[in-house]
């Protein structure tokens, strides 16, 4: 996350508040100091708060009593939605920091692990009805086997609800600061900056791929694609950010994909 104002960045369509990701060497002090202050801009910002996270609820719909995995859940914030709607949800994230920030918020009891994306998950075959990605998948460059491991832990006709970076608004963020030459739409790339918050810094790696990309990725991993959403901010949006809203009422950020398990 920048350390510009979220109204400046969305204004300028360079929005990029995504979860979040450390190098393995980042000192376990300023880890915990960065992720307490970025949950709490995620908390609060309209990007995560009144744009993503109530995107991400709406494709999910009812959800009483269905089982879904938070994948990569951070400090629990769509946990606890979901929690509240109903659901039994189980979460996962590699950093022992951040799990720790979300059993403050959801308490002792909430099933949560330790566990890397890009690895086995610790949960048997068939245990899920959903699972929810929401701005996780881009810090990957190869989204093959973090997909045939949620394939694999889903129910047969169960969903992936997934959130990413919007390709096109990358595309444009880098044409717009004359990079178009390093970074080509159609390449799968990595792009790493600096985000500071709270007076600490980290360094965020993600990976840029264009949208034929992702959706054989999807379909190379045996999930159908149901829906492809672009959605609106959430209308609370528009009373507490009102002359960001004003000046751009729909904006380029992220790309939401509801997938059914074959």
């Amino acid at each position: 996350m920048r350390s510009h104002s979220t109204e400046a960045r969305v204004a300028a369509t360079l929005e990029r508040t995504t979860c979040w990701i450390f190098k393995a060497a980042s000192p376990i002090g300023t880890v915990n100091s960065f992720a307490e202050a970025y949950t709490a801009e995620n908390d609060a910002n309209l990007i995560n708060a009144h744009y993503e996270r109530p995107a991400m609820l709406a494709l999910a719909g009812e959800v009483t009593g269905r089982r879904i995995l938070d994948v990569g859940c951070g400090s629990g914030p769509l946990f606890a939605a979901l929690r509240d709607r109903g659901a039994v949800v189980s979460g996962f994230d590699a950093s022992a920091g951040m799990l720790e920030l979300a059993r403050r918020r959801l308490g002792d009891g909430a099933d949560l692990r330790v566990a890397d994306l890009g690895g086995p998950l610790p949960c048997p075959d068939d245990t899920f009805d959903d699972a929810v990605a929401s701005l996780v998948l881009h810090y990957l460059e190869d989204w093959g086997p973090a997909l045939a491991e949620l394939r694999r832990v889903l129910k047969p006709g169960g969903r992936l609800i997934a959130s990413v970076d919007h390709p096109f608004a990358i595309n444009l963020m880098h044409r717009q600061a004359g990079r178009e030459a390093e970074y080509d739409y159609f390449d799968t790339t990595n792009w790493t900056e600096e985000w500071t918050m709270g007076g600490h810094t980290a360094l965020m790696s993600t990976w840029h791929r264009p949208l034929h990309a992702m959706i054989e990725a999807f379909t190379g991993a045996g999930f159908r694609i149901t829906a492809i959403s672009e959605p609106e901010p959430d209308p609370s949006a528009g009373q507490l950010f009102p002359e960001v809203i004003a000046a751009k009422p729909r904006f380029l950020c992220f790309l939401f994909f509801v997938l059914r398990a074959g």
